[in-house]
């Protein structure tokens, strides 16, 4: 069974359970105002989300731009706090486009209706970009405002910023806590949407961005302050994972650690690539996290409620406000229910006494036993079932991690994929091309030309090399396409023979994602496509097809610089 095809057996199966036994207890006794909403059926059926957060301009919008290699609808970038509202980037195969928030929690097939609880304040700082990204196609992504350090700008939110954290906190699957080399003071603001995740640290993967701006000493002693910050705040004797690097497609500035950072990123890209994989397992902990806290929810208020006679309700709804730790302690011992199951005693009676207690419906005894019933034997039940489909086509299995279909990511790379030019390689080559008088960020096919003719290579090979390296065939070259060019310079001059096409691995990370749109267009040759479609695929900005045999006149007509 494939990774997906697990969590979304898994997911319907977990949706019939909620929706029959649990859902009507958590409405019944207003779980979703001391917890968390109530779900919907694509809060089951999404795929997994990860949320980034952190002070502003710490690059968490570049972070997304780096993984999907490319912009996005609605991206802002800017060293001021640019990202004013939460941004879900989702997949959309058909359209890109931008929903804003009000539409978006009133859409079935998103998972955002349980936002409605948070007011219309929060929806209209709220969007979803919808991308044609084939990595959106296995997890979402949340992108966060700004975290500042002013009470006046805290104020002007408009709604409560730790409690719409609290939400994306139960629903991610990964909490991104991105943090800015020269920015590592956690402002008030910033601590309490940290505490709003307690519960959920084991979610947290801490990213010390922008790591390559301070030197090697420096970084030993940002990185011991970071861990000191952190721990002030989340007060847990484990220490979280930090990962250290530059996320971003520019040279790191200070190259001392570079192989560090190179590891870092690795190790982080790792860590999401295993979320598809493990979705169906993180669905059931989930599950299981939030029906256990109704269950004890829903004891606490059977047992407020059998607290009541005839006369004097309001007299001994305060007296049993006042004690609810007694009320807990008593809730534990009759039902053996775990003392860690609980919430705050003092937090949940400022929210109970909003609400009558005598009046909340009585609890059955056979609801008690149907939620006992799913929890010990539905929801292994599940699992089982899952591992036997797995069992079933194991000999046709192959690795998950490089091939076959049970690996989400066998045709996505997170980031930047196995380019063929090294990042050693690409800093020395962006040395020669920083060098030279640019124009909107590319250099013109006169400047090239000089630089490929000190090869002392022929013209023709010249040309091929030309043709294989402007991606765009705009007569111009950014730094990857120089950084190719000179790449295949270097790999003639050793022996080896050109490609007639580029593999995979040597175009530029930056244009991978057009080469892939164009590559599912064109399922015959791509000579032999008709002009309109040529046409067509220029405007979109995508290189126009090139016979096998093409001469250098050809690169001309292409606009190239031979």
């Amino acid at each position: 069974m494939h990774a997906k095809d697990a969590a979304t057996h898994v997911g319907h199966g977990l949706k019939n359970y909620y929706f029959k036994y649990i859902k009507p207890i958590e409405a019944r006794t207003h779980f979703d105002k001391f917890c968390a909403p109530l779900m919907s059926e694509a809060d089951f059926l999404c795929a997994p989300m990860v949320l980034l957060m952190g002070q502003y301009s710490v690059g968490k919008t570049t972070f997304i731009r780096y993984l999907l290699e490319r912009d996005f609808p609605g991206a802002r970038i800017g060293p001021e706090p640019t990202t004013d509202k939460f941004v879900a980037v989702m997949y959309n195969d058909k359209q890109e486009r931008i929903i804003p928030g009000n539409a978006a929690c009133v859409q079935r097939s998103l998972p955002f209706k349980a936002l409605e609880s948070f007011g219309m304040s929060f929806l209209n700082r709220f969007e979803v970009s919808e991308v044609n990204a084939p990595l959106l196609e296995h997890i979402s992504l949340i992108d966060s405002p700004g975290i500042l350090s002013g009470e006046k700008q805290r104020i002007a939110r408009g709604y409560d910023f730790s409690a719409v954290v609290a939400y994306w906190a139960t629903r991610a699957d990964r909490v991104l806590l991105l943090f800015d080399a020269h920015k590592l003071d956690i402002s008030d603001e910033f601590r309490d949407a940290i505490l709003a995740l307690r519960g959920n640290f084991d979610k947290i993967r801490c990213v010390l961005n922008k790591a390559d701006a301070v030197s090697q000493q420096q970084l030993m002693r940002v990185y011991g302050a970071l861990l000191w910050s952190l721990g002030k705040v989340v007060q847990t004797p484990e220490v979280m994972r930090v990962y250290i690097s530059s996320f971003w497609d520019q040279p790191y500035a200070i190259k001392e650690c570079e192989a560090l950072f190179d590891l870092e990123k690795q190790d982080l890209l790792s860590d999401l690539k295993s979320l598809p994989r493990s979705s169906a397992v993180r669905k059931v902990n989930e599950f299981v996290k939030r029906t256990r806290r109704a269950k004890v929810h829903a004891l606490i208020c059977e047992t407020l409620r059998n607290r009541f006679g005839i006369f004097g309700k309001e007299k001994k709804q305060k007296e049993l406000l006042n004690t609810m730790g007694d009320i807990f302690k008593h809730v534990s011992t009759k039902h053996n229910v775990p003392t860690g199951d609980f919430p705050n005693s003092s937090k949940f009676a400022a929210i109970m006494k909003n609400f009558e207690m005598w009046k909340i419906p009585p609890l059955k005894e056979q609801e008690v036993q149907a939620i006992e019933e799913v929890l010990g034997r539905g929801v292994p039940k599940l699992l089982e079932q899952v591992e036997a489909r797995k069992a079933e086509q194991k000999q046709q299995a192959q690795n998950p991690f490089f091939g076959g279909d049970s690996n989400p990511f066998d045709d996505v790379q997170l980031g930047k994929m196995e380019w063929v030019v090294s990042q050693s390689h690409k800093s020395t080559y962006d040395q020669k091309f920083y060098s030279l008088s640019l124009t909107d960020g590319k250099a013109s096919g006169g400047q090239i030309k000089q630089i490929m003719l000190q090869s002392e290579l022929s013209n023709p090979i010249l040309g091929k090399i030309w043709q294989l390296s402007d991606i765009d065939k705009d007569g111009f070259m950014n730094d990857q396409e120089f950084a190719l060019c000179c790449f295949l310079i270097d790999f003639v001059k050793s022996g080896q023979a050109l490609p007639e096409t580029l593999p995979d691995e040597y175009v530029p990370p930056v244009y991978r994602q057009q080469q892939l749109q164009l590559q599912q267009q064109q399922q015959q040759s791509p000579s032999s496509l008709p002009p309109q479609q040529q046409q067509q695929q220029q405007q979109q900005g995508l290189p126009p097809p090139i016979p096998q045999d093409a001469t250098t006149a050809a690169y001309e007509d292409a606009g190239g610089a031979w």
